[in-house]
């Protein structure tokens, strides 16, 4: 074939991977190739909530892949029924809409806020209010959603009927709100937009401002969700509902699963025909989601995920302290955690990665950390300690190109 290189990969090259393969995982490590441990502070993005190869996790899904591995939703899924119904027990909603990832679930909300207008008479209500610097994923709606230059370019007419206004700016929002919206969509925390807080106030503010103009309130936990923040979704901590919420990453364990949670008011508008889902909901990802909230729903689970983040913060707050040439900020809920870097977060995660541990970057220059959220005291701290030596090693290169500069 014309052009074809003999060591071309046969993937898409959409994904600039990292000279790094592992064949296998052990709670917060990972171990490649040759052998060699890796402290994964990235758990898969935010998925591999309770770590690498949870004995619980492969039990159920060994379980169920000797029963049965996909009948579709012609037919009912017990463990579905199941898993919804802890979900609902647990959260503000009444029904769950199950997919197969956190792409699909903002596609399902954002559907359902739009049919929920129409179904309630106002089917001129369409619009859909998002904030700068969000990522709800990557279909052509959501990246119209998420509204950056960077996911949009290329991929045609942006689709319509999205409004960004910049994060924090309460009265740029208000401005945004006309007779054609339909909702407001957020993350309580945004993860690709540099691990960014929504202040308690902002989002208890959100739900007064939905209210008075009679719009939905989504809210966006597919990186936030399922005990990543110290509480079981992220908005409870501010006591906050939304109308309607996306969830995925963490709810699976790192089995593909996501999840479309709403009242029965938003949804009533999604009646028999109006969506669907070929692999959705099988059983093989019910399995494995009512085994994570085995885990995650245990006494004591989310308190040992904030006490793991108060420690880390402290030792975050330390490391900044000592290293303010290389950290110039410490952010995050929970163990949703990141790194304001002045340098380039890329070279940040190249020195963490060469201390043999793994983390992710972040927009406005920040690096995430996103470990495991069954990680013990000592392996936090050992993090730390990696952290620690990947600063001063960068401040070690700065001052040698400083010195090889003035000489």
């Amino acid at each position: 074939m014309v052009g074809a290189s003999p060591k071309a990969s046969p993937l898409l090259p959409t994904f600039a991977r990292q000279d790094l393969a592992f064949e296998r995982g052990e709670g917060v490590w990972l171990i490649n190739r040759e052998g060699e441990r890796y402290l994964d502070f990235g758990a898969g993005i935010a998925v591999n909530a309770l770590g690498h190869a949870h004995p619980h996790l492969v039990k159920a899904l060994t379980d169920q892949a000797q029963k049965v591995w996909h009948t579709s939703n012609l037919y009912q899924i017990p463990e579905g029924e199941r898993l919804a119904q802890r979900l609902v027990d647990n959260t503000f909603a009444d029904q769950v809409f199950f997919t197969n990832s956190g792409a699909e679930a903002l596609e399902c909300a954002i559907k359902m806020a739009r049919k929920y207008q129409y179904a309630s008479g106002h089917p001129e209500r369409y619009r859909i209010i998002t904030f700068e610097g969000a990522f709800h994923g990557r279909t052509l709606a959501t990246i119209a959603a998420g509204g950056q230059a960077k996911y949009l370019e290329g991929f045609g007419p942006k689709v319509e009927g999205f409004d960004q206004v910049p994060f924090g700016d309460h009265k740029a929002l208000e401005a945004a709100i006309g007779p054609e919206t339909a909702a407001i969509l957020v993350e309580p925390v945004q993860g690709e937009g540099g691990v960014r807080p929504v202040p308690p106030q902002c989002l208890r503010g959100l739900r007064e401002l939905c209210d008075k103009n009679s719009l939905l309130l989504i809210f966006d936990e597919v990186q936030t969700g399922v005990g990543r923040s110290g509480a079981f979704f992220a908005h409870q901590r501010a006591g906050v509902t939304p109308d309607i919420m996306a969830v995925a990453k963490g709810i699976g364990g790192g089995f593909p699963l996501g999840a479309c949670l709403s009242t029965f008011e938003a949804g009533k508008g999604m009646t028999a025909g109006t969506h669907g889902t070929t692999y959705g909901g099988n059983p093989l990802a019910m399995a494995v989601g009512n085994a994570v909230l085995d885990e995650v729903l245990k006494p004591g689970f989310l308190d040992h995920v904030e006490k793991i983040s108060n420690l880390m913060r402290q030792g975050l707050a330390a490391i900044k302290d000592r290293h303010p040439s290389v950290i110039e900020d410490v952010r995050g809920e929970g163990l949703l955690l990141g790194v304001k870097a002045k340098v380039p977060n890329t070279d940040l995660v190249a020195a963490l990665r060469d201390q043999k541990m793994l983390t992710v970057g972040a927009g406005d220059n920040v690096v995430r950390l996103l470990p495991p959220l069954i990680i013990s005291e000592d392996e936090a701290r050992d993090g730390m300690a990696r952290l620690e030596k990947a600063c001063a090693a960068l401040e070690q290169a700065m001052a040698t190109e400083r010195k090889g500069a003035a000489e």
